[in-house]
This record gives C-alpha cells, structure tokens and sequence, in this order.
C-alpha cells in the first residue's frame, strides 16, 4: 500500500505555509470573517486538522485526522488529536457549536456523508465554517490542471462554490456567508500583502473560499 503524502511528506507541506506566509495569512483572515465572534472552546473540532495550522491561530482545540504523523505536528501546536475519518466521526450527536473544515472535503471518500455526519453533531445553533480550493476560480483551474504535479493535490477532488453549496443544502446546512480570498498566485503575493489580506464576499474569483454555514432550521 502506498502510504499517503501527508504520512511522509509532513515537512514539505508545514514549510511551504512558512515559505507563503501572505497567502497563508490571507487563509487565516477569510477563516476568521465568518467565524463566530465568541465559541466554547470545548465545543469546537476541525476535520481534517492535519498539522494544525489553522486551528491553532483559531483557537480550535480538538482536531480530527486520518493521518498519523501530522496530527503529532498538531499535538505540539496544543491542539488534541484523535485519529478518524470525516464520515465516521467519534463526537456525539449535538455535541459541538463549531466545526472548521480547511481544505479537507477534496480529500474525502464521501463529501455527501461527511456533511451529513458534521451536521449530526452539530447543536442546533452550531456554525459550520468550511474553506475548498474553488476549482471555478483562474488559480483554481490551474491548480486542477496541474494537480498531478503535487504529491499533495494528485488525489485531490477539487470543488468548485456551487458544489459546495450544494452539497451543504443537501446535508441539511443554510449558507449564511461566502468569501473568497487569493487573486494570484499564491507563492507570488507579496509579502506586504500579510498586513491586510484581501478578502471579499462572493465566490468563484478567488482560489481560497471560506463558507459559513448553520443547521437548516426551516
């Protein structure tokens, strides 16, 4: 069996957010836009938390991952790790008022049933915040092309604002903000641009596009 990049590539991928530090801040300030101002911190989990790296400056306590190795990165971030899988996840139901998904839902097995699954652990007043590379953007469609030159993206399943949207509806979520940030290439953003991030509402124009979303009370 062939082991998964984010199993042995944990250090390329940690240094590339070092080495992009403006598209990484620029990740960060779409994640914190429509994030609840206040949250229980312990009630709150990121699928998918690899190393870390966005739940720890969110202040996400908990975090869930398949993958070994990264999740001792984010051990030593101060975020808990449990190993699991989107669709089958340890939490009881109503459980938590807030779930970070970065980036994760491309690398699923069943996005349909990870979103059933984070809405049955979701409170009633809960809040999704989920971010996609947006495939419909022009970084985003030259990031699909080029998927299979990434150890990391060639197994990707890049979504593009609408799919995700759809996807939320169908597992019973209400959208109730979208933007997007990264016009460019993100290792060609200056490094005055960390200081005030571009993000703005919307989809489909930016590569990183962060979603909020909330249990379909209707």
């Amino acid at each position: 069996m062939t082991s998964s990049p984010f199993e042995t590539c944990v250090e390329e991928y940690d240094e590339w957010f070092e080495d992009n530090a403006s598209a990484y801040r620029a990740e960060q300030a779409a994640l914190e836009t429509p994030l609840p101002p206040e949250f229980d911190p312990h009630r709150a989990l990121e699928v998918g938390v690899g190393t870390g790296r966005f739940a720890d400056p969110l202040g996400v306590p908990l975090g869930v991952d398949p993958a070994r190795e990264p999740l001792e990165r984010a051990r030593n971030r101060g975020v808990e790790p449990v190993r699991g899988v989107a669709e089958s996840l340890p939490v009881a139901d109503d459980a938590l008022e807030l779930v970070t998904v970065v980036t994760a839902l491309s690398f699923v097995d069943d996005v349909d049933r990870a979103l059933v699954e984070i809405r049955r652990l979701l409170a009633p007043e809960g809040v999704l915040v989920v971010a996609i590379l947006d495939r419909s953007s022009p970084i985003g469609r030259t990031y699909h092309r080029h998927k299979d030159e990434s150890p990391f993206y060639a197994d990707a399943d890049f979504l593009t604002g609408n799919e995700l949207r759809n996807a939320l509806e169908r597992a019973g979520f209400a959208i109730e903000r979208q933007v997007q940030t990264i016009f460019e290439d993100p290792t060609a953003l200056e490094s005055d641009s960390a200081d005030q991030p571009d993000v703005r509402d919307g989809h489909g124009e930016g590569l990183f596009a962060v979603v909020r979303a909330v249990p379909d009370r209707g």
